[in-house]
C-alpha cells in the first residue's frame, strides 16, 4: 500500500496520505504501480467527460478534458517536456543541457511544444469522438494507463544521465520485476475495457492493445537511446517527456486504427 500511495505522490496532484522515511528500494517499487494510478486517471477522466457531454457539446468537453488531464498530473509531465526540448534545442554540451533541463523558466522551444503537446491531444480525442461513443471513451480511460506504463519501461531500460535526483533513485532501483508488474496491471486493465465490449467492437479494439503495445514499447526503447546519446543518460524531465509523448502516440494510433477499420 505504501507504494501505491508514493506512485500517487510522484504522478498526481491527487491529495493522499503522505509517506515519511521512505526508502530508495520502496520509491524503485513504486514505478510497479504507475499502470494503476493511470487506471485511476482514466477513470476520473471518463467520469469528467460523461459529466461535461451532458452540460457542453464535443468540442468543449475536449477542451476541459484536457485542462483535467493537466491539472491532475499537477503539469509536471508538461513541464518535463518543456524542459526537455529546451534541452535538445541548446546549442552546447550535455552540461550544458543538462543545466538547461534544472532551470525553472521555459524557453521558446518548450512552450511550443507544450502547445502542441495540447493540440495534438485535442484534435486526437475530437477525432476519437466522431466513431463512436465507446471509441471515445475506451481511449481516454486507457491513455494514461499505457504512458505511465512506458514511463516504467523507460526507466527500467534508462540510466542515469545525473549522479543525484530522484531519476537516478528510480533507474536504479526499479527491477524486471517491477516492469513485469507494470506489465500485468496493463494487460488487466485491458482485459477489464474490453469484458463490455460488443462482439463487433472487439476486434477494432484488440487491435489496437496489439499495435499499442509493440509500438510504445519501441518508442521508450528509442527514448532512452535519444537521451542517452543527447544528454548522456536519462533524467525526471525526459521521463515526463516520454509520458506525455506516449500519450499522443496512443491517441494516435487509436485514431488511425478505428479510421482504417470504417
Amino acid at each position: 500500500m505504501r507504494k501505491i500511495l508514493l506512485a500517487f505522490q510522484f504522478l498526481t496532484i491527487i491529495p493522499v496520505k503522505e509517506i515519511k522515511d521512505v526508502s530508495e528500494k520502496e520509491m524503485g517499487g513504486a514505478s510497479a504501480f504507475f499502470p494503476l494510478i493511470g487506471f485511476i486517471q482514466g477513470t476520473l477522466f471518463v467520469i469528467s467527460a460523461v459529466l461535461f457531454l451532458k452540460v457542453f457539446p464535443r468540442e468543449l468537453t475536449n477542451g476541459l478534458l484536457v485542462l483535467v488531464i493537466i491539472i491532475t498530473s499537477g503539469g509536471l509531465h508538461l513541464d518535463g517536456l518543456a524542459d526537455t526540448f529546451d534541452a535538445i534545442a541548446l546549442r552546447g554540451d550535455r552540461e550544458k543541457k543538462l543545466l538547461v533541463m534544472k532551470d525553472s523558466t521555459i524557453g521558446p522551444v518548450g512552450v511550443i511544444a507544450i502547445v502542441l503537446a495540447l493540440l495534438l491531444k485535442f484534435l486526437a480525442l475530437n477525432s476519437l469522438f466522431h466513431y463512436s461513443l465507446f471509441t471515445f471513451y475506451y481511449s481516454l480511460f486507457l491513455m494514461p494507463v499505457f504512458s505511465r506504463w512506458v514511463m516504467v519501461t523507460a526507466i527500467f531500460h534508462g540510466k542515469s544521465a545525473r549522479q543525484d535526483g530522484i531519476g537516478k533513485i528510480f533507474i536504479e532501483n526499479t527491477k524486471l520485476k517491477e516492469l513485469v508488474i507494470a506489465t500485468l496491471l496493463v494487460i488487466g486493465c485491458w482485459l477489464l475495457v474490453v469484458s463490455f465490449l460488443l462482439s463487433s467492437l472487439f476486434t477494432i479494439h484488440y487491435s489496437l492493445f496489439l499495435v499499442s503495445i509493440p509500438v510504445l514499447y519501441i518508442f521508450s526503447l528509442v527514448s532512452v537511446w535519444f537521451c542517452n546519446k543527447k544528454f548522456g543518460g536519462m533524467t525526471g524531465d525526459t521521463f515526463g517527456a516520454v509520458s506525455e509523448i506516449s500519450e499522443i502516440l496512443f491517441l494516435i494510433m487509436a485514431v488511425i486504427i478505428r479510421n482504417s477499420s470504417i
